[in-house]
């Protein structure tokens, strides 16, 4: 996930990430930035919503580097359709046998970079997604859940511009060589709007 917001309620595992690297992202059906009303199969159990369960292996498709296309909206909260577009690259690596997985992302013209951790627990089978980015160096909330076929889903509770909001980041896996990642917010767990895609292509050689 990568999302330069302010700094959360709270602070997560501010010292775990020396030398680790990572971004993850989600995807929703469209690139309109309104607010539509969506019911998650899954989600948090602050929202009531169950999340959702996933496999060691569900993130292994994105070890390697991607060239990125990012859309990200200008304005959250207002129903914006205008979208900044910028690219990034990012590398992905697999440690512990799959258990966990990070990603360092660039983006070039924005002037800062951004990690993700992702940490897989056995018992409960589902994913934990952690974002860093170089702008405020912490750790944000992280959202929950894993992969159903091709489509991972994950939720979490964070704050926006000091407000608490829900968060969910969906994976698409678009075969060997693509995917998608999108980021929503919602602010009952019900309405839910877009505000960041990543498209990603695999760099080969």
């Amino acid at each position: 996930m990568p999302r330069p917001l302010s700094p959360p309620r709270r602070k997560l595992l501010t010292h775990a990430l020396s030398g680790a690297g990572a971004m993850s992202l989600l995807s929703l059906p469209s690139l309109s930035g309104a607010a539509s009303p969506r019911s998650p199969a899954s989600g948090n159990a602050s929202s009531g919503i169950k999340l959702p369960t996933g496999d060691v292996r569900d993130f292994d498709f994105l070890v390697g580097t991607w060239s990125i296309v990012n859309r990200r909206l200008k304005k959250r909260w207002v129903g914006s359709n205008d979208w900044d577009v910028f690219p990034s690259t990012a590398h992905c690596r697999s440690h512990m046998g799959g258990i966990v997985n990070i990603d360092e992302a660039v983006f070039p013209t924005k002037g800062w970079s951004g990690m993700t951790l992702r940490t897989f627990s056995v018992e409960k089978r589902q994913w934990s997604l952690y974002w860093i980015n170089s702008r405020i160096g912490e750790l944000l909330p992280p959202v929950v859940g894993g992969f159903t076929g091709d489509r991972g889903e994950f939720y979490g509770d964070d704050t926006d511009e000091g407000r608490p909001i829900k968060a969910v980041f969906q994976w698409t896996r678009l075969g060997p060589d693509a995917a998608r990642w999108q980021q929503a917010f919602s602010l009952d767990g019900k309405t839910w709007e877009t505000n960041w895609i990543m498209e990603h292509t695999r760099v080969k050689g």
